[in-house]
């Protein structure tokens, strides 16, 4: 078992990870301009995060089944977050407020070393595709995303992939028929 569903299971035993919502497909969880500190557990479906930039759209992370995730500014800085978080086909996340999360934590050693190694990998993760996306090219992103994360394409849509590739669609398509 994974470090997330292991800590979304430590939470749903000690009883405090009792909120969910359904969402439809290109509904939003989150909304630029505005705060919030939920973590959410994608129980079904799929969510991005992506920001706007002079009316285009930049994908920062995508979730699916068993994956977390959260608008990561706002959580941390309790602040207002630009990040939007929507759904990309009907999706359940299950959630917990950060003080209640971190309340959980503090109170047991094992669960906050869960919680420093899912963000070790996070962050791991996260060096790793900042590297990408300043020296590879389309087509070596495109195969270090499939050698790590294989079930992204066939979670997520092609388009919104394209954009966490910082890539065009067409250039995608024309890549993957390599």
């Amino acid at each position: 078992m994974n470090a997330i569903q292991q800590l979304k299971n430590n939470l749903e035993k000690g009883g405090i990870l009792t909120k969910f919502k359904t969402l439809e497909r290109e509904e939003y969880l989150k909304t630029a301009n505005n705060i919030n500190t939920n973590l959410y557990f994608i129980s079904e479906g799929s969510l991005r995060v992506f920001y706007v930039n002079d009316k285009e759209e930049h994908t920062l992370y995508l979730g699916y089944k068993k994956s977390l995730i959260t608008a990561l500014d706002s959580f941390f800085s309790n602040k207002v977050s630009q990040l939007e978080i929507q759904a990309l086909k009907k999706t359940k996340v299950d959630f917990i407020s950060k003080d209640d999360f971190m309340k959980f934590m503090m109170s047991n050693p094992e669960n906050l070393s869960l919680w420093y190694a899912i963000l070790e990998e996070l962050i791991y993760l996260q060096t790793e595709r900042e590297i990408d996306l300043l020296i590879s090219s389309p087509a070596e992103r495109y195969k270090r995303v499939l050698q790590r994360r294989p079930e992204l394409f066939q979670e997520i849509p092609h388009k919104y992939i394209a954009s966490y590739l910082r890539m065009a669609p067409e250039t995608l398509s024309r890549i993957k028929r390599y």
